[in-house]
């Protein structure tokens, strides 16, 4: 493959200023709020987290299952005679 003219690379050159430029200036919608890991500072790279420390923790903890939600079920009381004739 043939490299690139010198003239596609300075195209391709102004969009990035442009793109990084916008970033910049972009308002986030509400307050930095701290990690929920450690409480440091959240990143912007991480975010909600302020290192891809804390997002592994966090992923961790998501697999392990320490997330889970818990559930109060009832105990299942039936017979057969609840069912329906179809179903017996």
């Amino acid at each position: 493959m043939a490299p690139a003219p010198k003239d596609a690379l300075d195209e391709s050159q102004p969009k990035q200023e442009e793109e990084s430029a916008a970033s910049e200036t972009v308002t986030p919608f509400r307050g930095a709020r701290p990690c929920p890991i450690c409480k440091k500072k959240a990143t912007r790279e991480f975010h909600p987290f302020c290192s891809k420390h804390c997002a592994n923790v966090d992923l961790n903890r998501w697999l392990n299952g320490s997330y889970a939600i818990p559930a109060a079920e009832e105990p299942e009381e039936w017979s057969e005679g609840d069912l329906p004739p179809e179903e017996r």
